[in-house]
């Protein structure tokens, strides 16, 4: 799949029109496509405007959402809130698209004064992969096939077949997912930075993995030695990232989970006050 890292949102708004998949296009000189006696099948292709490139074959209830429509909206929200524009990645020469804005100036020290940030990414597709999608957290992504992996503080969908949503809709779930994204830069690391584990954390954690990666994630907490809840997330962490299939879903489920169970495990070990 043919991948384009860039910088600038304007790459991601090439125009996109829908053509139906069988039938006879009669072109004019007037306008790109004059539908003549055209089959109803049910199908329409998504198609780049500007390099004719198909981008997908999907079905009438597939409805469009365009990048620009959703960037032009989202873009000047995450900046008023402090939002900087970070990465934008275009997959299958414009099939999926992913965005990426961090917050420089909401910080948390983790692990002897290294610095996060928190992150807001949105993702929108034109070949059905995925829907509108708006996350937040602190992530990764995974090449191959647009997906982002991390601590997830918020995850918004809507599938392109219901898209119904308002653009102040949109509006209402950015300014949600940024304020809840800055409570656990603030509040949730921090605990987990500061706890120490016992053996039972790791006992637990091991368990979370298919017995098939036992012996790798056994290897990796000795190598590492573990001291905090932070620490025992990022063992987890880099044993999917680099010794599990990237392409597994139940990859990503489990990876997505680490964060919450480790987080619940060190919520538990805070004395009551």
């Amino acid at each position: 799949m043919t991948i384009n890292q860039t910088t600038t949102l304007k790459d991601t708004m090439f125009p996109v029109i829908e053509v139906p998949a069988i039938g006879i296009v009669d072109n004019t000189e007037d306008t790109l496509y004059d539908y003549d006696d055209i089959d109803d099948t049910g199908y329409k292709f998504i198609m780049r405007e500007d390099t004719k490139q198909i981008l997908s074959c999907m079905t009438d209830e597939y409805k469009l959402v365009p990048n620009k429509k959703i960037f032009d909206y989202a873009n000047p929200i995450i900046k008023k809130n402090g939002g900087v524009l970070k990465e934008v990645t275009i997959f299958g020469e414009g099939a999926r698209t992913t965005v990426k804005w961090h917050f420089p100036k909401v910080k948390v020290s983790v692990n002897k004064g290294d610095q996060m940030t928190p992150e807001i990414v949105i993702r929108n597709s034109y070949d059905g992969s995925l829907g509108v999608n708006i996350l937040a957290g602190a992530f990764r992504l995974v090449c191959s096939n647009g997906m982002v992996i991390g601590v997830v503080a918020q995850n918004y969908k809507n599938k392109h077949s219901v898209y119904n949503v308002s653009l102040n809709d949109i509006e209402s779930v950015i300014d949600e997912t940024i304020d809840k994204t800055k409570i656990i830069f603030k509040d949730e690391f921090p605990i987990l930075v500061e706890n120490k584990i016992k053996e039972r954390h790791i006992v637990n954690l091991i368990k979370m993995f298919p017995i098939q990666a036992n012996e790798i994630i056994t290897q990796r907490l000795i190598a590492d030695k573990p001291k905090t809840f932070w620490d025992l997330f990022n063992v987890g962490t880099n044993v999917l990232t680099h010794n599990m299939s990237r392409q597994s879903e139940a990859t990503h489920t489990l990876e997505n989970s680490i964060y919450k169970a480790v987080k619940g495990w060190a919520l538990k070990e805070i004395p009551s006050a």
